[in-house]
């Protein structure tokens, strides 16, 4: 086979980034010690950057669930659930997830992906309309690629845009497919969704809203955006994952529509994966029970976000978006941002490194994930790096690109 082109574009990234002595994206985690501490680099470092935002991934009652479960059920499946992969397990964490909702039925996915690819891919086809935010995931740009339809965007987190571009649909507004995420990954900001609920309700249209970085972290009960502002109920599909707040993986969507069963068969995503193994399941389905009643743990995680985000904020960073568990640096220049990020790494701190094409606009991002499981001295520690490299000279390898 020839060289592909688009991959030299990857290679020769990727060998600007060795010339730079830098690799933020081959991060090895040689030991996990707490839900926020790891070994790196034979270095213990503070994990700010996992998603991990209830610190359920060692809670001893999810661990208990998931030994009883793979004893119980062995290691996996070996099925689709449309085969042999759908056990008693499965059938009742989709009742758990959809009494957490008040809906009347969920599906489980195998990861927070497929869910977005098997939803989208399933409610529309050619000839069809899907309008989704510009900054959406690639999970949701992936499931509008293999749905066929006819992608419309519409300006990020701009109700004004979205009432436009459904208005120039005439009478097909009311068949199209609306899709925006609660709490978007990148900035942590959020969708004005009470905005979007009457535009939807005006045209007709159906709304399916991406949860991952807002169940367990919004609401009384952790149901997310759509709890925060009270428009629960006027949400068609709810999509969510199992790989934030519920420490574990996997996917899923709650809603009241009528043919949620006959989606199972159209959704190829759900057909051809294999399904969750049964410890997954039963670790999750506790874990749900724990967010539901987990006040304390919001709490905490709010108190920690708004601890990171002002410390941050007083060192003079400008941030993505007001104080929540998302708190994303912005920094103009790539090459500022690579040798931030290695600095931190360096010094025992470890946050995600974003930058273009996969952030918004052109800048990069230092991306911070706060957990409740964070101490307040972790958190300060967190600061307390971050200044630290302000602090460095401007001759310092850490402040300037090496020749």
């Amino acid at each position: 086979m020839k060289s592909n082109p688009r991959l030299r574009a990857t290679q020769a990234a990727k060998e600007e980034l060795s010339r730079l002595g830098v690799d933020p994206f081959s991060v090895q985690i040689d030991r996990i010690v707490t839900p926020t501490v790891g070994m790196i680099g034979g270095r213990e470092t503070i994990l700010a950057g996992t998603n991990n935002y209830l610190g359920m991934t060692f809670n001893p009652e999810c661990i208990a669930a998931a030994k009883e479960a793979l004893e119980a059920s062995g290691t996996g499946t070996t099925g689709s659930r449309m085969a042999n992969g759908t056990y008693a397990l499965h059938h009742e964490l989709e009742k758990d997830i959809a009494r957490f909702y008040g809906k009347r039925d969920a599906i489980v996915f195998s990861t927070g992906y497929q869910a977005n690819l098997g939803m989208i891919s399933a409610l529309v086809g050619p000839g069809d309309t899907v309008v989704i935010d510009a900054d959406s995931h690639a999970s949701i740009y992936d499931g509008c690629a293999l749905s066929g339809a006819n992608v419309i965007r519409f300006r990020h987190n701009d109700p004004e845009d979205l009432n436009k571009r459904l208005r120039r649909l005439g009478d097909a507004a009311q068949d199209a497919l609306v899709v925006v995420e609660g709490i978007y990954s990148m900035m942590g900001d959020r969708a004005p969704l009470r905005e979007f609920v009457e535009i939807k309700k005006s045209y007709g249209c159906a709304l399916l809203v991406d949860e991952a970085h807002s169940i367990g972290v919004l609401g009384e009960k952790g149901q997310g955006l759509c709890e925060e502002v009270g428009v629960v109920e006027d949400i068609d599909f709810i999509v969510g994952t199992f790989s934030k707040s519920l420490g574990n993986t996997g996917g899923y969507c709650a809603s009241d529509n009528e043919q949620m069963e006959a989606l199972r068969y159209t959704s190829r995503p759900y057909v051809f994966t294999a399904s969750l193994p049964p410890a997954t399941i039963a670790a999750t389905r506790k874990a749900l029970e724990l967010l539901e009643n987990g006040q304390a743990l919001r709490q905490q995680l709010t108190s920690n976000a708004n601890q990171l985000h002002s410390g941050l904020e007083s060192l003079g960073f400008e941030l993505g978006a007001p104080a929540n568990a998302v708190v994303a640096v912005i920094i103009e220049d790539k090459l500022d941002a690579l040798h931030m990020w290695d600095y931190l790494l360096k010094h025992g701190v470890y946050v995600n490194l974003m930058v273009p094409p996969a952030t918004p606009g052109s800048y990069s991002l230092l991306r911070c994930s706060v957990s409740a499981a964070h101490t307040p001295e972790q958190i300060q520690t967190i600061c307390d790096t971050f200044a630290n490299w302000l602090a460095l000279p401007e001759d310092s390898p850490y402040r300037r690109p090496q020749a």
